[in-house]
Order: C-alpha cells, then structure tokens, then sequence
C-alpha cells in the first residue's frame, strides 16, 4: 500500500513538474545577423595629402583601430570590397573593382592585411562598385545587410550612384548604405546615395566611423499606441506588419500587447528603415512614414477604438448546427470587411456596418452600429428545417413570397432524391418539373410556411 502511494505521489510530481516546464517556457526572441561590406575607396586620389599623412595611409590606421574593437561582437560578419586599385590610370578602367574579402566568421585580420597591401591605382567607378555589392551577400532570411561607402571622390565613370543605392534597397537586398566623404564634403552628391557623413578631417573620420557602426549594430525602440474612442492606448491584441517604406517587403509581425504596467509594450526594431505599419483590424489602419532615430525612443499613435459584433438566432424551440457565415460591409459601401460566422464574436472598428447573412433566403440588415467596447449583438429568427420529396429527376426552384411576389433564391438539386434546407420562418412556394415531362403545363407547384425550429414537409409526389 505504501509503495502504491508512494509512486502515486512520484507520478504527481513528475507530471506537474512537466507542466511547470512547458508555462515557463518562452518562446525564443529572434536574432538577425548583421552584415556589413566597407566599399572601400582605392583609387589613384588616395595618395593624397591629408592632415598629418596620406589619405590611405590615415584611413588604414583608422579602419584597423575600427576592426579591433569589433572583434568579439555577437552575430556579426564583415567583408571588403574595392575600387580603384587593380588596373593603372590612365588609361580609365571602370571595371576596376573586386571584392577582396568575402563575408564570413572572424575575419578582422584578413580585411587589415588587405588594406595594408592594396596600393591606390586606378579610377573611381562608385555606381558599377556599389551594383557589384549586390552578388557580395550570400542568401540569408534572418541578415541585415548594410553597406558603409568610404570615398574621398565622386562618380568619375558616368554612373549614377543614386540609381544603383535606390535599386538595390527596393530589392530587399540591401539597407539604406552609410557614404563617408573622405577630405571634404560631398554631401549634394551622396545624400541620395545613402545616410551622409562629412570627415573633413581625420578626427571627424574616427567619430563617423564610430556612429555608423553603433547605428548599424544597434536597434532602437519604438511603442504603438492604439487609441480608443476617448484617445486612449488601451486597445491591444491586433497583429501588426511593419513594411520597408521603400522596397515594399514586410520586416516585421508583431502581436500587439500590453506589458506589466498596462502600457503599450516595447518593440526593438532597426532604426535604418523607414516603416510603413499596416494594422490590422477590420477595417484595417495605417502609419506612413515612421521614421526612427538611432537610439531613441519613438511612441507612434494610431486611432483604433474597436467593439464586438456577434451575430446569433433567436431564443426558439431548436436551434441549428449548420454554420452560416455572414458579409461585413462598411455601411453604404460594396466592399467585403470579412466572413463572419454566427455565435463569433469579432473585433471592428467603431462605426457603422451592413450585414448579409447567408441564410435561406439571405437576411440584410442595414446600419449596425458598433460602439466602443461594447458588444451588438444581432439576433435574426432559427431557420426551420424543409424536406422536400420529388417524384424523380427534374428541375426546380424556392420562391419566398414577399410583398405579392416571388423571389428566387435557390434552385433544387433536381436529383430524384429527397432535398432538406434550412430556410427563414416565412412563406415559400416550391416549383417542380420532372425531367420525362416535355410539357410545361406539367409543372408542379406547392405553398407551404415555414416556422422557426419546426420541420415542414413538401410533397411534390403527389401531384
């Protein structure tokens, strides 16, 4: 007996043991590797004179300080492209880039040993280096890639940077590149190439360096507010999607929710795109043009008050289990919200809806009204159920009798067999031919009403 109890008590244990470890489970957050290429300028003009040495000379010294303090930082791969550097000048090559290091893990020495050997030859070709970057990023679902584009000149082979920058961000494949304008500014020719920074001298270089890579490795934060009718963030529970405003493509789903204080809860998100937020309730609601600032917290509000609509049958003797579903539709507007089934309770935004349930014959109910967190509810007769008996195969249809006349709403099945709907409480007239009959005065017609939760039989046989 002690044993039994004893192993009953184990088996407690061990299962509410389990139990506890699935509660506390939580789902992993997702990480994005960042990938950065530095678009390294190696043309002939890197020679030149600047502050206390060469401008290549300062740059490597800089890049390679830069280099050092990433190593060790998580969930990031590094590679470098150039330009400028393998065929002399003149004659002009514009084909004159290549990628010298390709993306992988804890390659910092490798990219320093390359910008010490490169030696400064050649042309600029900026617009046909910065389309190669393209091809410089393997595959990857969960990659951010950036570019940083460090120059000391312009375009000098016809290209047009801006184009190729603008291009490659609507094709997903690339964010918004960082441009560094080595020796003085460029900023009237770079702006639309990318976020600009002017490094007019070789401290201003080392602190634009600096902001880039903290802007490209850090996300920022930002808080959706969901207004109700009185402009209060108390709405929650609404998927959200935030798309790139630029190339169109979806960046992030989120959930909204509330955090332990009752408020809108925190979003990381990365601060180097613009976001267009799609949220959806029904009908939807939309932020454009969400800007963020690196490492500052952004609030966004949007107006969402929202109640309940539930749409059900009456209190009758019977009720039925056949699903009907029912049209939203913004009042006086064509358009489908959404298929609402009878006994759910949904989520719209507050105003006014007309209805088309799908019964037997369809109900319309116009102008519902839907209130801030309040449920309508719109309640419509049981339908009663309706076996019809034919005598064989045929042709045949329902008419409702409304106002003195007869509206079709369904045809019969026609297949000899006996047929059963659900039709509204009403009065209805059945029509019949059978298919041997090649005579329409043959045509069998029989009247009957129909009510709620009751079953009426229509005999057509008898004719």
């Amino acid at each position: 007996m002690k044993r039994i109890s004893f192993l009953l008590l184990l088996f407690f244990l061990l299962g509410f043991n389990s139990v506890a470890q699935v509660v506390d489970e939580e789902p992993e957050e997702k990480v994005y590797k960042t990938r950065i290429l530095f678009l390294f300028d190696a043309s002939q003009s890197m020679y030149g004179r600047w502050q206390s040495d060469m401008k290549i000379t300062i740059a490597r010294k800089i890049m390679a300080d830069l280099l050092d303090s990433l190593k060790g930082t998580p969930n990031l791969e590094l590679a470098l492209r150039c330009y400028g550097h393998t065929k002399d000048y003149p004659p002009q090559d514009c084909d004159d880039t290549r990628l010298e290091v390709p993306f992988g893990p804890d390659n910092f020495e490798k990219i320093k040993h390359k910008l010490k050997t490169i030696v400064p030859r050649g042309t600029t070709p900026i617009a046909y280096s910065l389309e190669k970057t393209g091809g410089d990023f393997p595959p990857c679902d969960d990659c951010r890639n950036i570019v940083i584009l460090i120059t000391d000149g312009i375009e000098e082979c016809d290209g047009d940077p801006c184009a190729v920058s603008l291009a490659l961000q609507k094709r997903g494949i690339i964010l918004k590149p960082f441009v560094i304008g080595i020796g003085k500014s460029f900023r009237e020719q770079f702006e639309c190439v990318g976020t600009y920074f002017d490094a007019t001298t070789e401290k201003e270089f080392r602190n634009a360096l600096n902001v880039v890579i903290s802007q490209a490795l850090n996300s920022t934060t930002c808080q959706v507010n969901l207004l109700d009718i009185d402009g209060l963030p108390t709405e929650t529970n609404v998927n959200m999607t935030f798309y790139d405003n630029l190339s169109g493509l979806p960046k992030y789903n989120f959930i909204h929710t509330m955090n332990d204080r009752g408020l809108p809860d925190t979003l990381v998100i990365d601060p180097l795109l613009i976001y267009n937020i799609h949220i959806h309730t029904i009908p939807p609601v939309f932020i454009d043009s969400l800007k963020l600032a690196p490492g500052r917290h952004v609030t966004v509000a949007a107006d969402a008050p929202q109640g309940h609509l539930q749409v059900k049958f009456g209190n009758s003797v019977r009720q039925t289990k056949c699903p009907i579903a029912c049209i939203v539709r913004q009042h006086g507007k064509m358009e489908t919200l959404n298929i609402q089934y009878f006994g759910d309770k949904v989520k719209y935004i507050v105003g006014s809806y007309d209805l088309e349930l799908l019964t037997l014959p369809r109900t319309i109910v116009e102008d519902v009204k839907i209130d801030q967190s309040t449920t309508t509810t719109v309640e419509i007769p049981t339908p009663g159920t309706v076996i019809i008996r034919v005598p064989g195969s045929g042709y045949g249809s329902l008419f409702v009798k409304r106002d003195n006349k007869l509206e079709w709403f369904v045809n019969l099945v026609g297949s000899g067999q006996q047929e059963t709907y659900l039709l509204q409480p009403g009065d209805y007239v059945a029509v019949f031919r059978s298919k041997f009959q090649n005579r329409s005065m043959f045509t069998m017609e029989e009247s009957f009403t129909v009510t709620s939760g009751t079953i009426t039989r229509v005999n057509l046989s008898r004719y």
